[in-house]
């Protein structure tokens, strides 16, 4: 995974008239209340507004809560900001995606400038006959040949285990970006990360100030909660011939739907990309069978499972087998 520049043209919200497949339609026996409710996009604003208030309050009340309380709170809240972000980046609450991008510019996730990972997660977007292919779909988890020896085959293969993925998937990841931005290193970017770094030194003084080291931010909380959101895409795409069997469905437990938004429901994700969170678990149980179908059997039953599963097994080959 790693980060490729930004080009308006694949942002579908950019243009004048989105596909008609991203957008959610009100279905006509929804009661007017609901409908109303769903435009307004009022349970976006309450997830932004118990997101930022209850980060807030854990940092401002720490010394009264303690590390063993306030710690798992914050990994919480910093993984569920990462899932708020993604939700911001597909136009909401509102139409207006500068106005989204002013609720996913503080880093309190740390790791990755928003406006990067907006211009990554569009690209990923961009044509699902791209998914999963190295080079063309900077999500993918697959190489397109062997390389670094007998080491990075081995580094693959621990990454695409459950463990290395929680364990050292945020570093691999995180220093793949960062090198790349080395290697990139026009204007756009440079401004892009000085601006991140900028916001990141202001909250690290905040929580300094407010009795939390910025060493065991980065390390105890921000590190955790990155780990966290791989969960999620840990085995969110596989490489398969039919575009439309790349993308899980995940029937995972409420505290994983919540977490995550309902992106475990990925394909209909990506059937629906301006679908908002909040209405992606119905339109999958409208249609449960048929979206099954359509994902030519990419379906798992849970999380854990999927990660006990997988603990010593890659849970994808390291190649990418049509690259």
């Amino acid at each position: 995974m790693y980060f490729l520049p930004y080009d308006p043209a694949f942002h579908y919200l950019g243009q004048a008239a989105p596909p008609a497949a991203t957008v959610a339609q009100d279905d006509e026996t929804t009661p007017p209340a609901t409908a109303w409710r769903g435009r307004l996009e009022l349970p976006t604003w309450g997830l932004i507004a118990v997101i930022y208030g209850g980060w807030l309050a854990t940092v401002l009340h720490w010394r009264g809560l303690g590390p063993w309380l306030g710690t798992p709170l914050l990994i919480g809240l910093s993984a569920w900001y990462m899932s708020l972000q993604h939700e911001l980046i597909h136009g909401h609450p509102t139409r207006h995606a500068r106005f989204n991008a002013l609720f996913g510019q503080l880093p309190l996730a740390v790791w990755y400038p928003y406006a990067l990972y907006r211009d990554s997660h569009l690209a990923h977007h961009r044509d699902e006959k791209n998914l999963t292919l190295p080079g063309a779909d900077p999500e993918t988890y697959y190489a397109a040949r062997e390389s670094g020896g007998r080491l990075g085959r081995s580094l693959r293969r621990f990454r695409n285990t459950s463990g290395g993925r929680l364990l050292a998937g945020p570093a691999l990841a995180w220093s793949q970006t960062v090198h790349a931005a080395w290697r990139q290193r026009d204007r756009k970017t440079m401004v892009t990360w000085a601006w991140h770094l900028a916001l990141l030194a202001m909250l690290l003084l905040f929580l300094h100030r407010a009795g939390i080291s910025p060493w065991f931010y980065l390390f105890a909380v921000a590190y955790p909660a990155l780990s966290l959101t791989m969960v999620r895409s840990f085995y969110e795409h596989r490489a398969v011939e039919a575009a439309h069997g790349r993308s899980v469905i995940n029937e995972a437990a409420w505290p994983w739907r919540l977490l995550f938004l309902n992106l475990n429901y990925h394909l209909v994700h990506h059937l629906h990309p301006g679908l908002p969170w909040f209405h992606l678990r119905q339109a999958y149980l409208v249609q449960r069978e048929a979206y099954q179908e359509r994902s030519d059997g990419f379906v798992e039953h849970g999380y854990l499972p999927l990660l006990w599963r997988h603990r010593s097994t890659p849970v994808i080959a390291d190649i990418h087998p049509f690259a």
